[in-house]
């Protein structure tokens, strides 16, 4: 069950391969919750205020000595400042390579046949178009509670989650933050187990209650 950061003023459940946004204040506290377990939850963040200025994968790590993301790491804008702070964390640790599927990742690597199939990057785009942006602003993503090891030569995998039902991630906004969610649709790889699940999305006042 998610911890409580002051005031609930929303919860939503996020269908099965759906997409979700909502806009946090600063101090408001967005938690994150698998649900039904082994649920990968694709993440974007941007400046409400100034949408150029984007989750910034690049910055984020160098800001720390880690390629993955747990209790304390600070997300950052492509200009180096903070978005989000992960104030706690079900999960050691959170992945930021992994990146987001499309039909066309999925074509490269599943086959042509899997073209057709919803995708991550379908959902971002219906969320961005909200807001009036689009392709060119979809930018790098966090994969919260997907499973990305790196081997010693540097190569990625995607296995079985290391999550499951309940389990939680929670973020401060350190601004105004765009948050924009894609529950991963992906059937062809077993970051959701194969079979895609809920999740929710619960905000608190936080700092600004």
């Amino acid at each position: 069950m998610s911890a409580t950061f002051g005031t609930e003023l929303s919860r939503e459940v996020v269908a099965p391969r759906g997409p979700w946004s909502a806009i946090l204040k600063k101090g408001q506290v967005l938690s994150i919750v698998d649900l039904d377990g082994n649920q990968a939850v694709d993440f974007l963040a941007y400046d409400a205020h100034d949408t150029a200025r984007a989750y910034s994968a690049q910055a984020t790590l160098q800001g720390q000595d880690s390629v993955y993301l747990s209790t304390g790491s600070l997300l950052r804008t492509n200009e180096y400042e903070p978005l989000l702070t992960i104030i706690a964390n079900d999960v050691d640790r959170q992945d930021t390579l992994g990146g987001a599927c499309s039909k066309e990742s999925n074509t490269l690597r599943y086959g042509y046949h899997t073209y057709s199939q919803h995708a991550c990057a379908d959902n971002f785009l219906a969320e961005l178009s909200k807001y009036g942006m689009g392709k060119r602003d979809q930018v790098s993503n966090v994969n919260w509670f997907m499973n990305v090891p790196v081997d010693p030569d540097g190569a990625l995998g995607i296995v079985d989650g290391m999550s499951a039902a309940g389990l939680t991630v929670s973020l401060r906004a350190e601004r105004d933050t765009l948050v924009v969610v894609s529950n991963c649709p992906q059937i062809n790889n077993p970051c959701n187990g194969f079979n895609p699940s809920r999740a929710e999305m619960i905000i608190f006042s936080g700092d600004a209650g």
